[in-house]
């Protein structure tokens, strides 16, 4: 998928998104299995791609974004920031941070 049409599709997400809570957003999107297939494959778009890994890690040990913020020592506005799709100043120190709270640890690299 080029980088445009992977743009095309995140900004019809978000516009589908604007009345829900991202839990109840996402659960809905991942009906469709087309979503499914891409839900966990790389955009290109490496704020893309670090928003969907935080969900998707906060998703697999099943927490709220409250509950994620207070296990990384944070608020729950920050989490929400962090997993923003259109949120674009993330910190290594706050990437570590979280990373930790979920049992794992930060990659970066160049490619």
């Amino acid at each position: 998928m080029d980088r445009r049409k992977s743009r095309k599709n995140i900004d019809q997400i978000i516009k589908r998104l604007k009345f829900t809570n991202l839990d109840t957003a996402l659960a809905n999107e991942l009906k469709d299995p087309n979503f499914q297939k891409i839900w966990g494959k790389p955009t290109g778009d490496p704020y893309l791609d670090t928003a969907f890994a935080i969900i998707q890690a906060r998703k697999e040990k099943n927490l709220t974004q409250a509950q994620l913020a207070q296990r990384a020592g944070t608020t729950q506005q920050v989490i929400a920031r962090l997993e923003s799709l259109t949120y674009r100043s993330y910190s290594l120190k706050t990437l570590e941070k979280l990373a930790k709270a979920l049992g794992k640890k930060p990659q970066i690299r160049f490619v």
